[in-house]
């Protein structure tokens, strides 16, 4: 094989991969985008979503600022060397996330530090099989941070909130899949997709999950039962008004792919692997000679190219039906401007923000900031950064993270520095809710997954503290203009987020009942 080909095969598959969604992925969002209702926070969200999509197609960089963790799966003839495959594929991933292709999310499990190039112990995960076609088949997805934590495994028999109990048979598993959808909220980027593993062990059956994510969303599943059961849960799992970043509406689920393995008597998981609507996974066909890639994977059907501006209209639109206009905030903001805000407010921030995800509120909760945080807005985002020749950082990525993590923090460190607003997705819990009533804050909610989108509203780097921590994790501090979120969590003790958990839940208990005999 020549070897240098292949590895360039492999850094534009993860190019391609980082940067543009699939045909099938980009249908799916489109048919959702034409259920939802003109005028709500989802359409909004979803107008984002499409016109972020463009952005990264145009500009060339992550759709999201999590390019996640990269997985490949790959099929070879026998007699092809698979050792230096890996070392071809470890220097495509260096000189991807050299490039910002992909943002460094390797880290120590013990010590925390960050490798900065994404290799490490186990990392890129590789997975070889062997098959008696004469062409290489190496499929890859990047799945983030925010979708993998709402990953659920039952065991069966089990009792689920709304659903009772979920026995060893058909109906059980339907009960576990919806229920995983439930508890995914907005938490996981939805509208969402699901691959469902049935069977197995621990770990294979996660396995199996996963690899359901690799079909394409228009396929038909050859096993009846599981063909109706994936037709089930598409029906029934967007009734349950969880919608588009957990905002309500019309769209929540966007594929169910379901596979069954043998197990062990005494065993019986459900294992549930969840994706946001960032779907990204590719795959390419390689000549095993040449090293070149002879096809794509992924391609059939439409190419859906999303149009400029639909975000701009549908957040002027929502903004009209539910606030009146847009509420300018312009930091630092004083708790007289956040005591009148209130959930469906749709706000457009200037001025500076700063980062800060997990390690950072760590951080400030045992030791002073290194900046006065008096008024300020802290948003949980890890974004891609590249340094000039100059020295100068620019802002390559920069959507919302998954705020839940730093519930323990959150309150505490609000009330300790005087932040008046945090930024993030998916909302937070009982605890932030107390202190944002308490001391005069707010939780607004941007969409996640729009890493291009947020990057266009961030006008400058004008410093960065704590880089120990690595990029990701660094307070960076960023000049924005018109940074548009949406009011989930006000000072008045109102949540949209445990409002839809409460509704959702509700509906969820009307699919109780025995389905399939």
């Amino acid at each position: 094989m020549n070897i240098e080909k292949f590895q360039e095969s492999m850094y534009k598959l993860i190019v391609e991969t980082s940067t543009k969604l699939p045909k099938d992925v980009r249908r799916a969002v489109k048919k959702a985008k034409e259920l939802e209702n003109a005028g709500t926070s989802a359409a909004m969200s979803l107008a984002t979503i499409t016109n972020n999509i463009k952005m990264a197609d145009d500009q060339v960089s992550p759709i999201c600022q999590d390019t996640g963790l990269p997985t490949f799966k790959i099929k070879t003839p026998v007699g092809v060397n698979q050792l230096v495959m890996k070392e071809a594929i470890k220097n495509a991933i260096v000189q991807a996330t050299k490039e910002g292709k992909l943002r460094p999310n390797s880290v120590d499990s013990l010590t925390g530090e960050n490798s900065g190039d994404n290799l490490g112990a186990g990392l890129p995960v590789m997975k070889f099989d062997q098959w008696e076609k004469d062409y290489i088949d190496v499929r890859l997805i990047l799945k983030g941070g925010g979708c993998e934590n709402k990953n659920i495994q039952y065991s069966l028999p089990c009792e689920l909130d709304g659903l009772g109990r979920a026995g060893r048979d058909l109906d059980g598993i339907r009960k576990c899949v919806m229920h995983s959808v439930y508890q995914a909220q907005g938490q996981g980027c939805s509208a969402g997709f699901i691959g469902v593993g049935i069977g197995g062990d621990r770990s294979s059956g996660y396995d199996l999950a996963k690899e359901q994510l690799f079909r394409s969303v228009d396929d038909v599943n050859p096993n009846e039962d599981l063909r109706k059961l994936e037709e089930y849960v598409m029906e029934n799992a967007n009734k349950l008004g969880i919608g588009t970043m957990g905002f309500g509406g019309e769209a929540t689920l966007l594929g169910c792919k379901v596979g069954v393995m043998n197990r062990i008597p005494a065993s019986f998981y459900v294992s549930v692997a969840y994706n946001c609507w960032a779907f990204r996974r590719l795959g390419v066909s390689v000549d095993p000679v040449s090293g070149e890639i002879t096809e794509w994977a992924y391609q059939d059907g439409e190419f859906i190219d999303f149009a400029e501006g639909e975000a701009a209209k549908e957040t002027a639109a929502a903004s009209a039906d539910e606030s009146e206009e847009f509420i300018t905030l312009q930091a630092p903001i004083t708790e007289e401007q956040i005591r009148e805000l209130k959930v469906g407010d749709v706000v457009k921030i200037n001025g500076l923000m700063y980062t800060g995800r997990d390690a950072i509120h760590k951080y400030l909760s045992d030791h002073e900031a290194p900046v006065d945080l008096n008024g300020q807005v802290i948003y949980h985002c890890g974004p891609v950064m590249l340094k000039d020749e100059a020295g100068q950082w620019h802002v390559k990525a920069a959507g919302p993270t998954t705020s839940i993590r730093e519930e323990p923090y959150q309150g505490d460190i609000m009330k300790k520095f005087g932040i008046r607003a945090v930024i993030g997705k998916g909302g937070m819990g009982p605890k932030t809710l107390a202190a944002l009533k308490e001391h005069g804050g707010v939780y607004l909610n941007a969409i996640g997954g729009a890493a291009q989108y947020y990057a266009d509203c961030i006008k400058g780097v004008e410093g960065v503290d704590l880089m120990q921590f690595g990029i990701p994790e660094a307070m960076w501090h960023l000049r924005v203009e018109g940074f548009t979120a949406v009011v989930t969590m006000d000072s008045h003790g109102n949540s949209l987020h445990a409002d839809v958990d409460k509704s959702s839940l509700e509906k969820l208990a009307l699919f109780k009942e025995p389905v399939f005999k």
